[in-house]
């Protein structure tokens, strides 16, 4: 494969197999730099104590400068723990960036004999349905899947398990763990303008209303929704003006913001802003091969009744639904394909035309005419010919 074809097909298709674990590595160094500061600080200011202390023209006890010695030897020993602690993390991170990396060449080589592409290939189309099935929350499936296929070390099983834990908390009713990813990705979540957490904290406001607390939603509502934003005042005011209305109002605006539906609402935000924190796109590879696909098959001919190619994925009444709204192939050159058989009609497979009009391939009326003592069924019309009667179609 060229280095081209295989940049664009990385590109295209491995973009989330390596920006995952990069973004892994990334979140690990800022985290490990933060705390490293942090503890510099406080070693420094030890430091500080005990020059201080034995600096000082008055004599210092022994007493207390040993134990400046002992507060500085077990920040000392801390700081080392957690920095051994820190590059293990990281070496894991760059380790599962590595093996990624490794398996991506081992297909760009173009040296490999064809089975083991073909092992390869299989490969990747494991780890896409891994990675659709995370993405629309069959977790079990997608985990199991892995680890039949020993793939888990290319797939994001462990990033996705933490949104299970989320989502099933929001399920329940309960936000807790989604407050705790918020507040854990804060930095990132603020870059990238996320609503997420103020919304969560509405849909507390609206569960304390809801079970008639209405003083403590407005203790809840001056401690957590003051710093909206404008963006967010509109919404703040509505849902505000649920300290009105019971749950069982029959005003529709009031009525929508008591619904049970926002709590899966919730869910759907809180995936796409966890793709959003890796740069993934919300659609799945899978869904972006299968459109592709799907798109460059498309003619006009897969929506007429009676004109389905049996050899066409699109004609397939599966596929046929999901490609609707796709658009048509680009195609610089036409190609005639033979209703009965689905083969190419060409020089070999010469088209040739009924008395009734309809065209198909000559092999399958050959074939056909062979089984039925000379005789052809056309199968739009139901009509009887002679194999003598048909004639051969010239394309200009």
């Amino acid at each position: 494969m060229s280095s081209t074809s295989f940049r664009d097909e990385v590109t295209t298709l491995e973009h989330p197999t390596l920006k995952v674990p990069y973004e892994l590595l990334n979140k690990k160094f800022r985290t490990v730099q933060k705390v490293i500061d942090r503890d510099i600080i406080s070693v420094s200011g030890s430091v500080s104590d005990l020059t201080s202390s034995l600096s000082a023209s008055s004599g210092t006890p022994t007493t207390q400068v040993l134990f400046a010695i002992d507060n500085l030897t077990q920040k000392l020993q801390s700081f080392k723990k957690k920095c051994d602690e820190c590059i293990e993390e990281e070496k894991e991170s760059s380790d599962l960036c590595k093996v990624r990396l490794d398996h991506l060449k081992s297909y760009a080589s173009g040296d490999q004999p064809e089975g083991l592409q073909t092992a390869w290939k299989k490969t990747r189309c494991n780890r896409t349905l891994v990675d659709h099935f995370l993405r629309e929350g069959h977790y079990t499936s997608a985990m199991l899947l892995a680890q039949s296929c020993d793939i888990e070390h290319l797939v994001d099983v462990r990033v996705f398990q933490v949104c299970q834990h989320v989502e099933e908390g929001l399920r329940s009713h309960n936000t807790a763990p989604c407050l705790a990813w918020c507040h854990e990705n804060r930095s990132k979540l603020r870059r990238l303008k996320s609503t997420l957490e103020y919304r969560v904290r509405l849909q507390d406001f609206t569960e304390l209303v809801r079970q008639e607390k209405r003083l403590e939603a407005v203790k809840y509502a001056r401690k957590h929704l003051s710093t909206g934003g404008d963006e967010m005042m509109s919404d703040l005011k509505s849902v505000m003006g649920l300290l009105a209305f019971s749950p069982q109002t029959p005003c529709k605006k009031y009525k929508r913001l008591f619904s049970l539906q926002r709590w899966d609402d919730l869910i759907a935000q809180f995936r796409l802003e966890n793709l959003s924190l890796y740069q993934l796109h919300s659609h799945s590879i899978l869904c972006t091969a299968l459109e592709a696909g799907l798109s460059a098959l498309k003619t006009p001919q897969c929506y007429k009744q009676g004109e389905h190619n049996i050899q066409c994925p699109v004609c397939s009444e599966l596929f046929n639904d999901l490609a609707s709204v796709l658009p048509y192939s680009h195609s610089s050159q036409s190609y005639l394909i033979c209703n009965i058989s689905g083969e190419p009609m060409n020089e070999h497979n010469p088209p040739m035309m009924l008395p009734n009009g309809y065209v198909y391939g000559e092999q399958a009326l050959l074939r056909m005419s062979e089984s039925n003592g000379g005789m052809i069924k056309c199968p739009r019309t139901s009509e009887s010919f002679q194999y003598s009667s048909i004639k051969k179609v010239f394309v200009m």
